[in-house]
Parts: structure tokens; C-alpha cells; sequence
């Protein structure tokens, strides 16, 4: 996909996705859709089927049935690392940097997948904290800082749909704030992201849409300037 592709391409495409582990049915029939450049929140409680959707979309659950169109393409049979190399970066919740590497290792690990991706200097310019911490181990880090370094690398590869999970679990409020402004970079640079939060306060101000989620299930799609008249049935679901 080239940069001349129109803000409102449809770069996420879901529709009817069931996703099973062993016999379990999690997903029950998936509808969404993610336009470029927009920033999209699943919300729901835990055991709601978010992060089973990311992983879905990257092929990473035992099963799926539906469909899955990423740039336009279906990718229901295809292998995680190929649907990488469409330009996907996922983020999961574990975070997964290598411990005994440090920041700078970690950063210059992983392949590119497309070009557009971050430069070093790019990178620490957006995560000075990276930059104060380039020759500490992954071990040595704090959660925040590992958090940073997780979605840093996702951005050195050029993917630009980064598929992020709870993200700002158990890290400090200052942090919180970072990562915030960090999102609304990446939306100004074009970015398309879908984002499971737990935290509601924090994805309200920076998404476009919400998708409600319950049993895996999709029950509502909520739209940035419809948060206020349906806060009750946001409290109904998520206790906010």
C-alpha cells in the first residue's frame, strides 16, 4: 500500500469471524471495520474476546472461520509472519522484548517489513526515555520502559496497523500520559491503530470509534461524539 491511498481506505475488514481454541468457541461472529488512519478501541471486560480478536487478525488462535481483508487482501489462511509483512505490528500484552538484550539490541532486532519504518533518532525522539536507557538490559527496565521499547520496535519494521493489547496495565499515571501522546503522534503521522484498553479515560480523548464487546460479541460500535449520551450503557458494560 503506498501513501497515496485515500484516509478513508479500508485498511481492516472483519466480517463473521468465529475464532476457536480447541473446542472452545470464543468469537461469535466478528464485524468491524478499520479505516486508515483512525484509532479504534475494543472495549468490554476481561474475558470479553479483545485480545483474542488481535490475535485472530495476526492468526495466532487455534482456529478461525469468516473472513479477515487486511489492505484489501484476505488473510484467513494466511501465516502470522506473512500478514507481518503486509504491515501489521502487533503488540501484545506480555510484551515479549528479549531480557538479555539491551534497548539498542532490542530496537535493531527485528526485520523490516515494509519501508517507512523508524530511524533511531526517530525512535528516541519519540521515546526519550529509550534514549537515557539505550545500553540497559531489557531486565533493568520498568514496566513503562518496556512497554515503550515493545511498541518501539513494532515501529522500526514499518508496519503501519499496529494491533495494541492493554498497553498501559499496571504502569504509572506519568507514563500513561506518555504513551498518550505517544498515539496521537502516530495518528498524526498517518498511522492506523486498534487499540484494547482497559483503562476507558485513557482511549476515550484519542479514538475516532469504540467497538463494545460482551461474549464475543460485538454489541455496539460507539462513535467519539456519541460518548457522552451513551455513557450509561458504557457503564452497563464496563463499570466506568
Amino acid at each position: 500500500m503506498t501513501d497515496s491511498i485515500k484516509p478513508n481506505y479500508e485498511q481492516l475488514k472483519i466480517t463473521d469471524l468465529h475464532a476457536f481454541y480447541g473446542e472452545s468457541h470464543i468469537l461469535h461472529g466478528i464485524d468491524m471495520l478499520v479505516r486508515r488512519g483512525e484509532l479504534v478501541t475494543l472495549l468490554g471486560r476481561n474475558g470479553s474476546g479483545r485480545s483474542t480478536t488481535l490475535k485472530s487478525i495476526m492468526n495466532m488462535v487455534g482456529n478461525r472461520t469468516g473472513s479477515i481483508m487486511i489492505n484489501g487482501r484476505e488473510t484467513i489462511s494466511t501465516q502470522a509472519h506473512h500478514i507481518a509483512r503486509l504491515g501489521v505490528g502487533y503488540c501484545p500484552e506480555e510484551r515479549g522484548i528479549f531480557s538479555s538484550l539491551n534497548v539498542e539490541e532490542n530496537l535493531m532486532l527485528p526485520p523490516t517489513v515494509r519501508s517507512g519504518g523508524m530511524s533511531l533518532d526517530e525512535i528516541y525522539d519519540m521515546f526519550p526515555n529509550l534514549y537515557e536507557r539505550r545500553f540497559s538490559q531489557g531486565t533493568r527496565l520498568s514496566g513503562g520502559e518496556q512497554q515503550m521499547l515493545a511498541m518501539a520496535r513494532i515501529l522500526r519494521t514499518g508496519a503501519n496497523l499496529l494491533l495494541l493489547d492493554e498497553i498501559t496495565e499496571g504502569l504509572a499515571p506519568v507514563i500513561v500520559q506518555k504513551l498518550a501522546e505517544v498515539l496521537i503522534k502516530l495518528k498524526e503521522k498517518g498511522l492506523t491503530i486498534v487499540l484494547v484498553e482497559q483503562n476507558f479515560r485513557f482511549a476515550a480523548p484519542l479514538a475516532d470509534r469504540h467497538y463494545l464487546m460482551e461474549h464475543g460479541q460485538i454489541v455496539e460500535e460507539i462513535q467519539a461524539s456519541e460518548l457522552a449520551q451513551k455513557q450509561d450503557l458504557l457503564n452497563t458494560y464496563l463499570g466506568v
